[in-house]
């Protein structure tokens, strides 16, 4: 007997008259304005300036729409190149099917792009953005329910999700909730790369590497436990292997970057003070190597006040010499 479940959403759509309204398009926005809004905050407390991260946003975010969609497309090609497919179906990303390594690929290929224009290190870039781009998986996941897709073995847990549709192969049931269960790991993502960001000051992407290790570790297990077809290598599907590659390189990163750039950029945005506000000092000096003139100026008014301070110590032995003089014009007198 099921005593409790997580429903479905009867439908992904709602029309407004013309304009439909999906939930896996709402959700995939949202969590785009979540990740900017996020990042814009940490890359200003980080000495930047606002609004940068929204500019180099409207780069990377087309790209990853079409980098997780093209690798969903390669992966899933019989869903749409097969007998009795519609290829045209593969452009409509708003029915679902973004693959996130896909996305974070070319995602990160258009942010460099857009931060190479505004001449920012995109390392410290990636930082800034890392745990908004986790809240903003959390969120896209739940696309995913509205769509009724990406659902794992069947349970009777009481939080199982209940799959009410029959199409595309889809067997009515109760199911273990894989979205939530990846949704509520990014969230942990995102708190674990906020907390080590602080606790260990993270820098030159470290911040960025820790949150895709960290993600992969989640999303190994979660994948594992996943039902929808898919392809396999050595009897683990095509996104374990991504998963487990990916997650290596990400610590390997970690390690190479602690030994040879450890700290934190000085400067993040040309122009832009830093955390500390000595940017605008830190520009000059890096301009013109060598210390600003208020330095030089600060030093000359010390100068000046030891020269005055001798001049008035030179009058003492004239003093001295009209104390003699007068002595000697009495003494005269005297005599």
């Amino acid at each position: 007997m099921e005593l409790a479940f997580i429903p479905s959403p009867s439908r992904g759509v709602l029309n407004l008259g013309p304009i439909p309204l999906r939930g896996y398009a709402f959700c995939i926005i949202l969590g785009v304005f979540v990740a900017v809004w996020l990042g814009n905050k940490r890359w200003i407390a980080r000495g930047g300036r606002a609004g940068t991260v929204a500019d180099i946003a409207v780069w990377a975010v087309p790209f990853g729409l079409i980098g997780g969609r093209l690798y969903h497309v390669i992966t899933d090609y019989e869903l749409y190149f097969s007998e009795g497919r519609d290829w045209v179906d593969a452009f409509k990303i708003w029915e679902g099917g973004l693959g996130i390594w896909g996305a974070i690929a070319l995602g990160a290929l258009g942010a460099w792009i857009g931060a190479r224009r505004r001449g920012i290190p995109m390392p410290a870039y990636a930082d800034a953005v890392a745990p908004g781009i986790a809240i903003a998986q959390a969120l896209g996941r739940w696309g995913n329910w509205f769509n009724q897709e990406l659902y794992g073995r069947p349970t009777d847990l009481p939080w199982a999700l209940k799959i009410t549709s029959s199409a595309d192969g889809r067997v009515p049931g109760t199911y273990h909730p894989t979205f939530l269960y990846e949704s509520l790991w990014c969230v942990g993502v995102a708190l674990l790369v906020i907390w080590a960001d602080r606790r260990f000051t993270l820098g030159h992407g470290r911040a960025f590497a820790l949150y895709v290790a960290s993600y992969c570790a989640g999303r190994f297990w979660i994948e594992y436990m996943r039902v929808d077809d898919a392809h396999h290598i050595l009897g683990l599907r095509l996104n374990n292997w991504t998963a487990l590659v990916v997650f290596l390189l990400a610590v390997v990163y970690m390690v190479l970057s602690a030994r040879t750039r450890p700290g934190r950029e000085a400067v993040v945005e040309p122009g832009a003070q830093t955390a500390d506000g000595d940017g605008a000092k830190e520009d000059a000096e890096g301009a013109t190597g060598k210390p600003d003139d208020s330095g030089s100026a600060e030093d000359a008014s010390g100068r000046g006040k030891d020269d005055a301070g001798n001049g008035e110590d030179a009058e003492d032995p004239g003093d001295s010499g009209d104390g003699a003089v007068k002595n000697g014009a009495d003494s005269a007198k005297k005599g």
